[in-house]
């Protein structure tokens, strides 16, 4: 720790203070070949003579600046030709046990050396493409923005590489199918080159990086007259094939426990112009993706869940504008699910009532002029829904629609301006038909830097509008702003906000959005060391604090205030690339006006402090360990406290085997939280006793660098015990409810396999085979304990998944090409 280190309140001082320096960038003159070039990892054809030459690195990590060991250099060269972009070179080592190498899979990541190379095509200073390759010739690629690297966008391109005693050498061939750019003829581009030393933690650019300054491609060099350059018809089709075989107990005559599907469809990119590229999705099939971390939720807000399917994920920066799109939406839990049961007459059973409604097709299309604007529109539909009801004595079978068709629509214009700035526009609408309404979220967004790129201003100003078809309902119009002025650069930063929503607001059906009414204001002020001194490589300091009221008053309630806390944080990476960290918090209580679930009562939480710590090993290790703990008191309230504790191993065998555990533990010995609703409507509260442990294990072992085999198992085990209840005041205190008898008591359990081999057997091409098993048991009995829970678990009903899933891909040049051939021979 440096021996002098300002007070939060001293940081103040420096707010209109620079900190930083700035390097030069670098400059790469375009260099354009007609020969060619055997993509074997050698470059030993005569085009690679006439390449410009990238050099002379830099590091970033961990010293600033430093110029790269002539015996660690790195050497690359960079040329194009009509078809595509030729990359290739050596990173030099002291030999091949310095080469950290794993292998992961494709976007894997793990223990691993990589080179890189960024291309900012519009030279915006905000969007980009990456291209990352190991020693063992596994690809990364990822789209690039300001705040995010979507590793999730994948493109089509070859390498090789080849290890030797001096280091291992490379090449690229990126097709311009794979890359986006403008239309003019001689074109500049921003550059960078980026390689990663993982036993040393090193991190090396070829145009210098200062991590103090705001931005990574701000920074990026030029590769300067790339010339006559055009984009070949893009047109890549990817038809698959899949199998699928199900076995689930159904303990019911007349139902068979093991049935069968089979499916087939396909994926379609078609470049419309230049830049702009439009992908669709056809009779789409998501059954092999990941199953969701189920949990046991006793919050009054929704779960949000990741999106796993591969269409929705992929290239979609654009659509997270605004923060008004939640994916899991399409496709998701039907509008009218839970009314399935109201509709149930005498002698009716709900037979079947499914959890997801069906997605007939997907497309969207997205890009970017040579001006700077990006856009991006995106269309699903799904098809109409419905539950299934018997009647047990006449054996009658009816249905109820739980969901209309329904169209989704995502609009976005994205303007890039000078400085890194950019203004930007956004429209969500859901349109169903039948009688339910129909949702609309219009959005404007601007970020604006100075010249020097050190200060940022930025906003979003966002309208909803819901539109009832039916009834006496009222059409609802509402509006939410959020507003921020910040420093971004140097070692001190900081940045000021304000959020307000007001009460009709709401983006949630197309969009993750818990609750409006509120006006929020927050500050961060942060410190960054970043220069390696004594016993640590970079240090971390940060002060925040908030504050939350209503916007407006609820009912006859007469405060306003939410909730207000301070936080502060520290984290250290030391010299032998450890990561540890400590946090505190202070809130002086809260009123809490949504866990009574009960319009017009709200509860008053106490005062707590938390804190904790934790510990990441190096993970360039063959065994690494990362360690948390967690704590939070209450202060004179019901005596109230948790703690919690996460504790994750990894242990690689070698380069193709490895196991990664994880288990968190958290216990809320005393716990105070809304349980049900009695039979007046009021809601019922518990003291309560909380024990969650969540248990994971991964394993992964690759057969090459194009095939490989993973197993991850969870078990999720929550169990609550309801020890005295409670009734909500209008004051918002409690009053103990004493002759409460009902069992509000939950043991809670969900047991995942997700086993997956995976076999890339041609560029873009893949074999799937998945075996998914699903288990799911829930009772009252809260005195067992985590293994008896599990081994009861594993002992209930248990849904078994196999399926096979083949993926072609088909790209038009390729095809093309090999008809061309065949006449020919």
């Amino acid at each position: 720790m440096p021996r002098r280190f300002p007070l939060p309140f001293l940081l103040l001082i420096f707010v209109f203070q620079s900190s930083f320096g700035q390097f030069t960038p670098k400059i790469l003159e375009a260099q354009r070949t007609a020969q060619t070039v055997t993509i074997d990892g050698t470059l030993t054809d005569p085009a690679w003579q006439d390449a410009a030459r990238a050099d002379e690195f830099v590091e970033y990590r961990p010293t600033i600046g430093k110029k790269e060991a002539d015996e660690n250099r790195t050497e690359t060269f960079l040329i194009y030709s009509d078809d595509g972009i030729y990359f290739g070179g050596t990173c030099y080592e002291q030999g091949r046990d310095s080469i950290a190498r794993e292998l992961r899979g494709r976007d894997g990541f793990g223990n691993n050396d990589f080179i890189g190379i960024i291309f900012d095509t519009y030279h915006d200073e905000l969007n980009g493409f990456e291209y990352f390759l190991t020693p063992l010739n596994e690809q990364w690629d990822a789209k690039l923005t300001p705040n995010d690297e979507d590793f999730s966008w994948n493109a089509v391109w070859r390498s090789a590489v080849v290890i030797h005693d001096e280091g291992w050498s490379f090449e690229m061939f990126i097709p311009y199918s794979a890359i986006r750019f403008g239309k003019d003829r001689i074109q500049d581009w921003g550059l960078n080159i980026t390689r990663k030393r993982t036993n040393t933690g090193q991190r090396y650019t070829w145009s210098p990086i200062d991590p103090n300054v705001n931005g990574f491609m701000t920074q990026a060099g030029l590769w300067r007259g790339i010339s006559n350059i055009k984009p070949p018809l893009r047109l890549q089709l990817t038809p698959y094939f899949s199998v699928y075989g199900n076995h689930f107990p159904a303990s019911e005559p007349g139902q068979k426990d093991l049935t069968g599907q089979v499916a087939g469809g396909m994926d379609m990119k078609l470049g419309l112009s230049q830049a702009f590229t439009l992908d669709a999705t056809l009779i789409p099939d998501f059954g092999q993706v990941q199953s969701d971390n189920q949990v046991l939720n006793l919050s009054p807000f929704e779960v949000k869940f990741n999106e796993n399917r591969a269409f929705f994920n992929e290239g979609t920066e654009l659509f997270g504008k605004g923060n008004l799109f939640y994916s899991r939406r399409i496709g998701g839990a039907p509008l009218r699910r839970g009314n399935a049961a109201d509709e149930l007459g005498e002698n009716e059973q709900l037979k079947k009532n499914p959890s997801v409604s069906k997605l007939v097709n997907a497309t969207k299309v997205s890009g970017r002029t040579q001006g700077g604007l990006g856009v991006g529109l995106l269309n699903a539909l799904t098809k109409k829904q419905f539950a299934t009801i018997e009647n047990t004595e006449t054996g009658e079978i009816r249905r109820v629609e739980t969901d209309p068709m329904t169209n989704y629509n995502i609009v976005v214009l994205d303007q890039t301006l000078k400085n890194n700035s950019s203004v930007s526009f956004i429209n969500t609408s859901v349109i169903r038909g039948g009688k339910d309404y129909n949702a609309n979220v219009s959005a404007a967004l601007f970020s604006l830097f100075d010249r020097n790129n050190t200060y940022n201003t930025y906003g979003q100003f966002s309208l909803s509008h819901l539109k009832y078809k039916t009834g006496n309902a009222d059409n609802l119009n509402g509006y939410s702003h959020e507003i921020g002025f910040g420093k971004t650069s140097g070692n001190f930063t900081f940045r000021i906000e304000q959020e307000l929503t007001d009460t009709k607001f709401t983006s949630n059906d197309l969009g993750f959005f818990t609750n409006n009414n509120y006006i929020d204001y927050d500050l961060d002020v942060d410190y960054r060391v970043t220069e390696p001194k004594g016993w640590y490589n970079r240090f971390h300091f940060s002060l925040d604090g908030g504050y939350s009221s209503l916007f407006s008053p609820i009912s006859d309630i007469k405060t306003k205030y939410q909730r207000s806390s301070i936080g502060l944080r520290a984290n250290v990476q030391t010299k032998k690339l450890q990561w540890m960290g400590i946090f505190a918090n202070y809130s002086p209580g809260q009123n809490d006006f949504y866990e009574p679930r009960v319009e017009g009562l709200y509860f008053r939480r106490g005062g707590y402090v938390s804190g904790g710590g934790w510990f990441e090993s190096n993970d360039a290790r063959q065994y690494s360990v990362e360690v948390e703990l967690y704590g939070r008191a209450y202060q004179n309230f019901y005596n109230l406290y948790n703690y919690e504790t996460r504790l994750e191993q990894n242990f690689r065998f070698n380069s193709r085997f490895s196991v990664r555990h994880s288990i968190n533990l958290e216990v809320r010995p005393r716990n105070l939280g809304y349980m049900a609703s009695a039979d007046d409507g009021s809601p019922v509260f518990a003291l309560r006793h909380i024990k969650t442990f969540n248990n994971v294990l991964n394993l992964k072992y690759s057969f090459t660098n194009r095939m490989g085999l993973t197993f991850r198992a969870r078990h999720y085990s929550s169990v609550v015990d309801a020890r005295e209840y409670f009734s909500v005041n209008k004051n918002g205190t409690l009053s103990l409810r004493k002759n409460y008898l009902e069992n509000l008591d939950r043991n809670v359990n969900f047991f995942n396999i997700d086993m997956v081999y995976t076999w890339q057997f041609a560029p873009g091409s893949f074999l799937n085979i998945v075996w998914k098993n699903a288990t799911v048991n829930t009772s009252d009995l809260v005195g067992t304990g985590y293994f008896e829970n599990l081994q009861d678990t594993l002992q209930s009903d248990q849904n078994n998944n196999i399926s096979l899933k083949i993926i072609y891909f088909l790209d038009y040049l390729t095809v093309k090409r090999m008809l061309r051939k065949s006449k020919e021979s």
